[in-house]
């Protein structure tokens, strides 16, 4: 599996499998599989409910903790410091485990402040490897990444082929932090998985449209963490690195960028206050 260096040297596999919207009930079995499949890496978070699937998936597996990459993610209900700190104490005791890979800040709403203290403190305690933050836009990241400690390693964000976050991706460079997509499908919007100009690059490669727009993400450096309850996807979306999209069709699926996000804006107010709801 191909890796990537963090900013403090932690190798991470550039490609994982994520559980978003994966039922507790399925999580385990799902986490099983694509360890069977060869993923390395499994991304999780508080609010997807599902942590402890994940963390019996992992401890049955029979492979090395070490040789598996985690992630989760801090909800906003868990903010402010106090809060956070016993969030991440609560992350591991469901994940069996004594450190996780890489957490982060799931949302840049409330106080992400305080909350991403907890995280920096966690890091030096030994009990996180790396930290970061996620749906954090240029705005919020570089507010926050430039007056912390600790410079996020990772922002996990919404990236696809309609909405590829071109110029945020240069703003985290300055920064160091790697760039890490969520719904690199784009959840099927847009007729996603019948796109004409994906299904053609695809038909030159023998490869299929999922297959074309995780290759692209892949070759810009991008994080995945492609997510199917399927074995046998798991099986297609991991079988990416033996063929190369050429400069032609790198450019040629660059146009299909509309700038906007397929599903919610975080400058909203309806957004924000959904959020807000949620706490």
């Amino acid at each position: 599996m191909k890796t990537v260096t963090l900013n403090n040297g932690i190798e991470m596999p550039q490609m994982g499998y994520g559980v978003y919207q994966v039922s507790p009930s399925e999580c385990e079995r799902c986490v099983s599989d694509a360890l069977q499949t060869g993923y390395r890496m499994i991304d999780t978070a508080q609010a997807y409910y599902n942590e402890e699937g994940v963390g019996n998936a992992v401890k049955k597996s029979g492979i090395n903790r070490q040789d598996i990459f985690l992630v989760s993610k801090v909800w906003i209900s868990n903010y402010g410091y106090e809060k956070a700190k016993a969030s991440i104490d609560e992350s591991l005791r469901r994940l069996q485990t004594d450190y996780i890979d890489l957490m982060l800040l799931h949302q840049p709403f409330c106080d992400r402040y305080g909350a991403y203290r907890a995280l920096e403190e966690a890091y030096k305690e030994g009990k996180l490897r790396a930290i970061g933050v996620s749906n954090f836009y240029p705005d919020h990241f570089i507010d926050l990444a430039s007056n912390v400690e600790i410079v996020p390693a990772v922002n996990q964000v919404e990236t696809h082929v309609f909405d590829q976050q071109i110029e945020p991706q240069k703003i985290m460079e300055e920064f160091g932090t790697h760039i890490m997509s969520w719904g690199p499908f784009a959840e099927g919007r847009n007729r996603f998985f019948t796109n004409p100009l994906l299904t053609e690059i695809g038909s030159k490669y023998g490869k299929t449209v999922a297959q074309v727009a995780l290759r692209w993400l892949i070759q810009r450096g991008v994080i995945i963490i492609p997510k199917t309850t399927h074995i046998e996807r798991m099986q297609q979306n991991i079988d990416i690195f033996n063929f190369e999209l050429s400069a032609e069709d790198m450019t040629s699926i660059a146009t299909l960028d509309t700038g906007k996000s397929a599903f919610f804006d975080h400058h909203d107010a309806e957004t924000v206050r959904l959020f807000m709801s949620w706490r």
